[in-house]
């Protein structure tokens, strides 16, 4: 314990000599229970709900059979709260501090995090404590059974947000602009008094306008603002879900990158770091050589790509051959798929034995060809709309029905017809009025799964 006390500040001295820049990092040696529920939460004190039980059975199940191990936990913010497994050899835990300011540099400088965090916060640890106390307190006075109804559809919703608009945004204009209007920005007002500039037609400004008036892809944000029965307190249960999974959000657009930062900085920290001793060294490298293995148990190929792995190897040719002030412009610009669709060369993915494959139900494995942007696009698959389907709001309808329509073009999955009603079922509790979903079936011929109200 006091010898990682007296690695910590020298280590991040180091790295701030290396050009690393990075919010203050709070350390925190906990124990291997918390840190699992931790993992599996996401977030050190949480809304309580019974998924978060599922995912922790799944992951112990995981751990105990040795697929999956958690050496730090970290949650970007200003300060970074960082957590270590109390179990860990020291020789782990001063790698994994090495590793932790890594993601510190990379969470500070990289516009897709620093986007969020300047929309959410810099204290999102603090903020799901207030969200978990809040829904405690409604709990008290609604009932555990009707605040769990609400949660169940908050939680399937919540891929469903839309990061290319504001966090905090105004509900939509309901009647066109009136006459008088001008506007409120400073290009309009300079465009406005061009010479020769028509006025625009303005509509009948008692009309009320289109809801949406373009495909809402925010489903949590429009649920709360338009849902027409809507308590106040479930309202609030839906924008504390709509802020977490907005946070968690460049986590998933980032992992390959931000593991592969971090993996390449532990690396060359423990490196440069001539204070500890040589076999302390090589003790750490044994660490960063499981961190970034590209196999699986027993050396058998890997079905799945090690993000650390992938990452790490792209970093590290892209600063060999580019120069660390490019590859921290590209670590500050990019996130994956920019990262893996520009940066994923035929000579990286030869080296790494990457294939693209398919599954027969019975389990046999059939290696496709494929070229390397098949199989770029392969690896971004899963993260598109947090590997959801993308479903928008379509109209809102005078009565107060509701139409969302799945653009299967645009993410180029299907939906399970099945799990799809049950989703619907759950928005049914909390819109209360009837709700369609079109989608398209097995044919590509457009249908429609419907729900009464409530």
């Amino acid at each position: 314990m006091n010898r990682l006390a007296d690695h910590i500040p020298r280590i991040e001295a180091l790295a701030r000599d290396q050009g690393l820049d990075f919010f203050p990092v709070d350390f925190e040696l906990v124990p291997a229970s918390f840190m699992m529920e931790v993992a599996v939460y996401g977030l050190p004190v949480r809304m309580p709900h019974w998924s978060f039980g599922v995912r922790w059975v799944y992951q112990m199940i995981q751990h105990r059979m040795g697929h999956s191990r958690i050496f730090e936990v970290v949650f970007p913010g200003n300060p970074n709260h960082a957590y270590l497994v109390d179990t860990n050899s020291l020789e782990e835990n001063t790698l994994v501090v090495a590793h932790v300011l890594g993601h510190a540099d990379f969470s500070r400088n990289n516009l897709t995090f620093a986007r969020s965090q300047e929309q959410v916060g810099y204290h999102i640890v603090e903020q799901a404590a207030a969200h978990a106390h809040r829904i405690a307190e409604a709990i008290e006075r609604h009932g555990a059974a009707r605040v769990e109804r609400v949660l169940d559809v908050a939680l399937a919703l919540e891929p469903h947000i839309d990061s290319d608009q504001p966090f905090n945004r105004v509900p939509y204009r309901a009647h066109a602009r009136q006459p008088d209007e001008r506007p409120a920005d400073e290009f309009g007002e300079r465009y406005a008094r061009l010479p020769g500039t028509a006025a625009p037609e303005l509509e009948d400004a008692d009309k009320p306008l289109h809801i949406p008036p373009h495909p809402e892809r925010d489903l949590l944000w429009f649920i709360a603002q338009y849902a027409p029965e809507m308590a106040d307190w479930e309202r609030d249960i839906f924008l504390a879900v709509r802020k977490e999974s907005w946070y968690f959000q460049p986590v998933f657009n980032c992992q390959i990158m931000n593991e592969g930062w971090a993996s390449y900085w532990h690396s060359r920290l423990l490196r440069e770091a001539d204070f500890l001793p040589s076999q302390f060294y090589v003790d750490c490298m044994k660490t960063h050589s499981d961190v970034v293995s590209p196999h699986a148990s027993d050396h058998q190929v890997a079905l799945r790509i090690n993000p650390y792995h992938l990452g790490y190897v792209m970093w590290e040719r892209l600063i060999e051959a580019r120069g660390l002030a490019e590859a921290r412009e590209l670590m500050r610009t990019e996130d994956d798929f920019g990262f893996i669709r520009n940066y994923l060369t035929p000579e990286i993915a030869e080296d790494l034995d990457l294939f693209v494959y398919s599954a027969s139900r019975e389990g046999a494995v059939r290696v496709t060809d494929a070229n390397i942007d098949e199989l770029r696009e392969t690896i971004l698959a899963p993260k598109f709309n947090f590997g959801a389907p993308r479903v928008v709001v379509e109209d809102l309808a005078a009565d107060g029905s509701l139409t969302l329509r799945h653009q299967h073009r645009e993410d180029g999955r299907g939906l399970d017809a099945e799990r799809a009603r049950y989703v619907l079922e759950y928005i049914d509790r909390i819109w209360r009025r009837p709700v369609r979903l079109i989608t398209v079936d097995g044919r590509g011929a457009e249908t429609s799964l419907t729900t009464a109200a409530a």
